[in-house]
């Protein structure tokens, strides 16, 4: 008898890329007075040899735009593809973030409408991707959460109706200064993912295999029996019996074949010939091409949802140890207690058997030469880094009190004037010594990540709304004092009422942030400057000879950059973009590592494509050859790390729902072919790359 599920899979076999729509080329007689412009200069120019599109945006509006339309006010019909795309150029003369929004009726920039954007340095060029969210009819009696994509989606926010797009709005959000762009060939590219082509739940649930995998769908690569994901073992260990690492590397991942440098038994940084090097404890020249979260198993929240599982693993003899008690941060299970179960490590030790993790931790070494890497990144398991056979970085964090008027999408910062700061940041670099501190393997520490810097008034503002206790607020309010001598002086040039100095200690209101914005980032500066001052001392305390690699920004302003390199030895940069060949740091001509970056697709099985969509795995691949080698041959980029080891839990990790095909592992722990390709080749060339680039000033 023939299976639903099996008919399921036959129907939902994917499909080729259909031929690209084309929306817009603006050639011929395109006439520019139907885009509808607000706060935008239409023109029709000439680039590369085509027509093309010239938008001057004025910065006298906050949201200025153009909306491009169908003929006739009708709607496009897109449900035969994945996503839209746009040629873009920044025509101007300083960096500037475009963005686009496909519009169903009703669209207001949550609802009925999916949103994209590109930033681009001044001059650069690059393509602008919005990936359709499309909408679904909903299942009777089928309610899911807790992930960030889903297989089918109902409602109207964040999703669009692709058959019925009325109108395409290209905008510059809030611009601070005029901006100036060229646009080209807007077209609706790649197949959109079959959807379960179910008649109501009955037949829907359950919809997640034994193994963590949709089970309404097959693709290459899927996992379909216990013996199917054992034979994986022998067919990846003659894969990288055939690929055993790039040539021309010492046993630090350095160049042994370069220029032999001043061997100190740590990593180092120097300058050379225009570029920006790490050194290995050898003295050879080395490159971070790293890996994050190696080693590392995330829980997926099973309260509520056992019925969502076929045959579930945990209650099978054997792997019911794989059960945590969770909380989460974000989405549905936000601030509750529930129970997780770690489906990756319950695939391991199927796939390895019960001393998986030993087997795993040491595979981790081998994969990572072979497939181009010398590094092992950021959140990876101890177990792994302290195999001395690949180098590694460390993370810590920061602690103390909180500043209270702060916000940020991780937490509040901390209170860098109260005591506790110093202290609790120290003994949090203390519990390294014995371990990551003193290693030669470690090439330093990363402290903190994608903390809240906001705008070059904001930890001021901060400060001022927390309470009148707060260190921060005190230690701000005696500058005033000192510049000001009277709170009169001071009330005139805020354009304030404060009775006295007790009343603006007292008050937990911002002030007017421009009248008052000179003394705020006067503060904001002396803040940012004891944060980072009290962090290196840290580290330098506990590892002398090991590098700090700074906060890993992805929120910054020129302020917290500035103080970043005056204090780090690396800064570090989470950077989601689809290129950084042209990239530019507001911190001045200091080595860069990016320490976060990835792409993903939704042609193997999974939900969403992490922060920065692609249309299939070779496209992924790509994106990641393009990315990793414009870093690589910028002068002062030293290393990329890409985020993720193995792709997040098909129903979303327990800490913030995420569930991103972001891996270089499935969760059934088997490589993406692909991108293993793009890193091996990458790998290979990866020090005559870099010494072929051109030497020069920071672009």
């Amino acid at each position: 008898m023939v299976s639903c599920a099996s008919l399921l899979l036959t129907a939902l076999c994917l499909a080729a890329d259909p031929a690209p729509t084309q929306l817009f080329d603006f050639e011929g007689a395109f006439d520019v007075t139907a885009i509808r412009p607000s706060g935008v200069e239409p023109s029709l120019v000439q680039e590369n040899g085509s027509q093309a599109l010239a938008l001057t945006v004025r910065a006298d509006r906050d949201w200025p735009g153009i909306a491009l339309r169908p003929a006739g006010d009708d709607s496009w019909d897109l449900s035969a593809h994945e996503r839209l795309e746009i040629d873009v150029r920044n025509a101007g003369d300083a960096k500037a973030t475009l963005n686009c929004r496909v519009d169903n009726p009703g669209a207001d920039g949550t609802s009925n409408c999916n949103n994209g954007y590109l930033a681009l340095e001044a001059g650069q060029s690059g393509t602008l991707v919005v990936t359709f969210n499309r909408r679904d009819t909903g299942m009777p009696g089928i309610e899911l959460f807790g992930m960030r994509g889903y297989p089918f989606n109902t409602g109207e926010r964040g999703t669009i109706d692709t058959a019925a797009v009325t109108a395409l709005t290209i905008f510059v959000g809030r611009p601070q200064a005029d901006t100036h762009w060229v646009i080209d060939n807007i077209r609706a590219v790649g197949a959109a993912a079959p959807r379960p082509a179910l008649a109501d739940g009955a037949t829907f649930m359950p919809f997640v295999d034994t193994f963590g995998q949709y089970i309404h769908r097959d693709w290459p690569g899927k996992v379909h029996s216990l013996d199917d994901l054992r034979s994986r073992v022998a067919t990846e260990a003659a894969d990288l019996t055939a690929n055993p690492g790039p040539t021309g590397w010492n046993q630090w991942g350095g160049w042994e074949a370069g220029p032999q440098l001043e061997a100190t038994g740590w990593f180092r940084v120097t300058k050379q010939d225009g570029q920006w090097w790490l050194v290995d404890p050898a003295g050879r020249l080395f490159w971070s091409h790293g890996v994050d979260c190696v080693g590392a198993v995330q829980s997926t929240p099973i309260a509520e949802r056992e019925a969502w599982w076929q045959d579930f693993p945990g209650d099978q003899p054997g792997l019911d140890g794989y059960f945590e008690n969770q909380s989460a941060l974000h989405g549905h299970y936000a601030g509750q207690q529930f129970r997780g179960y770690a489906i990756s490590a319950a695939n391991l030790h199927r796939k390895y058997g019960a001393d998986w993790r030993e087997r795993w931790f040491d595979l981790a070494h081998t994969r990572l030469r072979s497939w181009g890497h010398n590094t092992i990144a950021n959140w990876s398991r101890r177990e792994v880094q302290a195999g001395q056979r690949t180098p590694y970085v460390a993370t810590a964090g920061t602690g103390g009190k909180i500043l209270a008027g702060s916000t940020g999408y991780w937490g509040q910062f901390r209170d860098v004037f109260d005591p506790s700061f110093e202290a609790d940041t120290r003994r949090n670099l203390e519990n390294h010594r014995g371990g990551a501190a003193g290693d030669p393997w470690c090439l330093g520490f990363f402290v903190d990540n994608e903390i809240a810097w906001g705008s070059d008034v904001s930890l001021a503002a901060a400060a001022l709304q927390s309470p009148a206790d707060q260190a921060a607020k005190l230690v701000f309010v005696d500058d005033l004092r000192a510049k000001y001598t009277t709170i009169d002086a001071l009330n005139a040039v805020w354009g304030s009422d404060y009775a006295s100095w007790d009343a603006l200690i007292a008050s937990t209101d911002a002030p007017d942030l421009e009248a008052a914005r000179e003394d705020l980032t006067t503060f904001y500066t002396k803040f940012a400057e004891r944060y980072f001052s009290v962090v290196r001392d840290a580290v330098k305390a506990v590892a002398p000879n090991q590098l700090y690699l700074g906060v890993r920004f992805a929120w910054v302003n020129d302020l917290a950059a500035a103080a970043a390199a005056k204090y780090c030895d690396v800064v570090s940069y989470n950077l989601y973009t689809r290129d950084v060949a042209q990239f530019k740091t507001n911190a001045g001509d200091v080595p860069l590592i990016i320490g976060e970056f990835h792409f993903g697709a939704l042609d193997r099985g999974m939900f969403h494509t992490g922060l920065v969509s692609t249309g299939s795995q070779d496209d992924r691949a790509n994106h990641y050859r393009s990315y990793v080698l414009g870093a690589v041959r910028h002068p002062q980029f030293v290393g990329t790390h890409w985020f993720q080891f193995q792709d997040q839990a098909l129903t979303g990790r327990a800490l913030d729902e995420e569930n991103y095909q972001i891996g270089f592992l499935d969760g059934c722990d088997t490589p993406y072919p692909e991108i293993v390709a793009a890193a091996r080749e990458i790998g290979a060339n990866l020090y005559q790359t870099r010494l072929d680039a051109a030497p020069g000033e920071t672009p």
